[in-house]
């Protein structure tokens, strides 16, 4: 293995384990948000003023976050009926072609979605309760559609390059 070869499994060990960080975080943040403020409303008969953009800008990291890590892990929503029948050669055709569109779709998303965010950044808006720069709710979307991008090309390439089929780069097709 090369030095390159190396380098990279251990900058993508690093990205996964960041992603499960970042993903399990958000999700634990979500929770305390909601459940916190639910217990704040029934003791205290008060809201958290802050916990609705708290909540919110956890759960747009956990979805944006959240489409590299499915890809990685082949957990991704697909539409396999006609996969599923198909004949092996076919199935092996369309797990090459789908993720390489796939892919390209979330480098078009993730395009866009740096625009957003650039012009998000331009406005100098602040959220009203955290006075957080709101550009900060939309940074992990193009970050988050990049990653997916990224993880949809890997599992085109390893089913170019092996007999077999994969939904991911180390969980094969079930069928």
């Amino acid at each position: 293995m090369t030095f390159v070869s190396r380098s990279l499994k251990l900058l993508d060990r690093a990205i996964m384990k960041l992603e499960e960080i970042i993903l399990s975080w958000s999700i634990i943040m979500i929770a305390v948000m909601i459940v916190g403020n639910v217990l704040s409303r029934t003791f205290f008969g008060t809201s958290w003023s802050f916990h609705q953009e708290v909540s919110q800008f956890a759960v747009i990291i956990a979805t944006f976050m959240g489409i590299s890590y499915a890809a990685r892990k082949g957990r991704h929503i697909s539409m396999s009926a006609f996969y599923d029948l198909a004949p092996f050669k076919i199935r092996k055709a369309l797990s090459i072609f789908i993720p390489a569109l796939t892919a390209i779709i979330l480098f078009t998303f993730a395009y866009f979605a740096y625009h957003y965010m650039i012009s998000v950044y331009h406005t100098s808006r602040v959220t009203t309760a955290l006075q957080v720069p709101a550009y900060l709710m939309s940074v992990f979307i193009p970050v988050g559609f990049t990653l997916g991008g990224i993880q949809f090309l890997r599992n085109m390439w390893i089913n170019i390059k092996e007999k077999d089929v994969y939904l991911a780069m180390d969980r094969k097709d079930y069928t």
